[in-house]
């Protein structure tokens, strides 16, 4: 059998395999998805303590909390923009923050949220949360500093709307 006339068969039969699956349209491109589990709006309470620990601190508070978080691009659906708005008659804020999804981007999965606002009282203040985050519920620590030293401790639960 001649080897050199097997081999000129190979290479049309190779091409052949590889144009089979073409239907003479361009491939069209992928990319991912832009939506996530955290995407859209979350509402629910935010309860905390200014200064706690301090003697003469004032009890704690509890108000209404809305987060609405937005995918940054390119960040494997783990990195969002989120507006929060809170209603709390010692934080009355809306601010947007920086929120981290680790190790995955699917619930159940550790969050993380971090940011600065213009407080009422006239100063910069800043905040920091972690918790977890489920398919409709998220749940959290609250932590921040505002003006004249303040400090404020408590937590935040959030539903899906």
């Amino acid at each position: 059998m001649n080897v050199r006339a097997r081999g000129t068969h190979a290479i049309p039969i190779a091409l052949f395999v590889l144009l089979a699956g073409c239907d003479g349209r361009s491939p069209s491109p992928t990319s991912p998805t832009s939506s996530s589990f955290l995407t859209g709006t979350w509402t629910g309470t935010i309860t905390f303590q200014v200064n706690p620990g301090d003697p003469d601190a004032p009890p704690p508070t509890t108000g209404p909390i809305t987060w609405t978080f937005a995918v940054v691009p390119q960040t494997d659906l783990r990195t969002f923009k989120t507006t929060i708005r809170s209603q709390d008659p010692w934080l009355t804020i809306e601010t947007t923050a920086s929120t981290a999804l680790t190790p995955d981007n699917s619930p159940p999965t550790s969050i993380s949220t971090q940011g600065e606002y213009n407080s009422p009282r006239g100063c910069r203040g800043t905040f920091a949360s972690i918790g977890t985050a489920q398919a409709t519920r998220i749940e959290a620590d609250f932590n921040g500093s505002d003006c004249q030293l303040a400090t404020f401790s408590g937590t935040v639960v959030l539903t899906k709307q």
